[in-house]
C-alpha cells in the first residue's frame, strides 16, 4: 500500500474536510452559535460621538424579562459600563428634527438659514 498516490489522496481529503468542519463549527454551540438566543440578542439603540475616537453607545441585551439597556463609554483602548437600566420605550430610527449634514452645508453655501429641516426646502435667498 505504499503508493505514490496515497499522500495526494490524504491531502485532498484534508482540504475537503476543512470547509465541512468550519461549516459545522459555525452552526453548533461549540463554535459560538449557541450563546445567542436569536437575532435580537444584542441591538444598538443609540450612539453619540464625544470626540473623533470616543463615543457613548446604548445597547439592548437579552430578551423578555432579562432585557437590559447598557450605556457604554467606548474608546479605542477600552469599553466602560456607565449605566445599566431597564428598557425604555422604542426609539425611532432617526429624529424628525435632525437635518443631515449635506443639507445644512448646501443651505449654508446658498446663504439660506438652516435652523430647521423645513427651512432647507426653501429656495428663497436671504
Amino acid at each position: 500500500m505504499n503508493s505514490p498516490l496515497l499522500p495526494i489522496l490524504w491531502f485532498l481529503a484534508i482540504v475537503c474536510l476543512i470547509p465541512l468542519v468550519l461549516w459545522l463549527l459555525k452552526r453548533t454551540p461549540l463554535g459560538g452559535a449557541g450563546n445567542s438566543s436569536g437575532p435580537a440578542a444584542m441591538r444598538l439603540i443609540a450612539q453619540m460621538p464625544i470626540s473623533p475616537t470616543q463615543r457613548i453607545v446604548t445597547v439592548e441585551l437579552g430578551q423578555g424579562e432579562d432585557k437590559r439597556w447598557l450605556v457604554l463609554g467606548v474608546s479605542p483602548q477600552q469599553i466602560n459600563t456607565l449605566h445599566v437600566m431597564p428598557p425604555q420605550g422604542e426609539v425611532p430610527e432617526s429624529s424628525p428634527t435632525a437635518m443631515p449634514f449635506a443639507q445644512m452645508l448646501s443651505a449654508r453655501l446658498r446663504g439660506t438659514p438652516a435652523a430647521t429641516p423645513q427651512a432647507s426646502g426653501d429656495q428663497s435667498a436671504v
